[in-house]
């Protein structure tokens, strides 16, 4: 069978550790949608389950965690902003790893106030570059994000949003696809 037969592998990362974070709301809206689509097998990650030492020595969970972004073919990563930047522990997860995110999508949700956590996915596009992944055009920004969502955590206004994200995993999963068959020839320079 074809790669392209075999489900793409998805990895939702809930980038946010703190206390009373907005982020797990904002990735079981994003799963309502992801959900709905054919071809998709997906594992949410949500670093504030994770003990991920910040030295970078291993231990904690990184030998799981490491072995959860290996074997996913793509990425969403579910970002706030915080003082115009990502979250410190969403940089030591990424940090964690370097092979394992090698020639694989990478896609952005973010939320915040006015600017909608867009300069924290500005800051992660050159991470993941290093990184050797390939961040997709198309990200989902969620400006004033508490105020989007009843306190059941439904979307009041899903039309826009919800049409962001159809876009933005079009392009994921086109990515995601070649990239794999890439992978699946082994030659990827670097």
């Amino acid at each position: 069978m074809p790669l392209s037969e075999y489900p793409l592998r998805l990895a939702v990362i809930i980038g946010s550790v703190r206390k009373d974070r907005f982020g797990p709301t904002v990735a079981t809206w994003l799963m309502t949608r992801v959900e709905g689509r054919d071809g998709l097998e997906t594992d949410v990650i949500d670093l504030a389950d994770l003990q991920l030492p910040a030295d970078l020595g291993g231990g904690g969970d990184t030998a799981g965690f490491l072995k959860r972004i290996d074997r996913a073919d793509a990425f969403i990563v579910v970002t706030p902003e915080y003082n115009h930047g990502y979250p410190g522990g969403l940089k030591t997860a990424i940090d964690t790893g370097r092979d394992e995110w090698k020639a694989k999508p990478v896609a952005f949700v973010s939320y915040g106030g006015t600017a909608g956590g867009l300069r924290s996915v500005e800051q992660l596009r050159p991470v993941f570059a290093e990184l050797q992944a390939v961040t997709v055009r198309s990200a989902v920004s969620l400006h004033w994000a508490d105020s989007l969502f009843d306190e059941r955590g439904r979307m009041l206004d899903p039309e826009r949003p919800e049409s962001a994200v159809d876009t933005m995993l079009r392009q994921l999963e086109w990515w995601g696809h070649v990239l794999r068959a890439g992978r699946g020839r082994g030659d990827c320079p670097g």
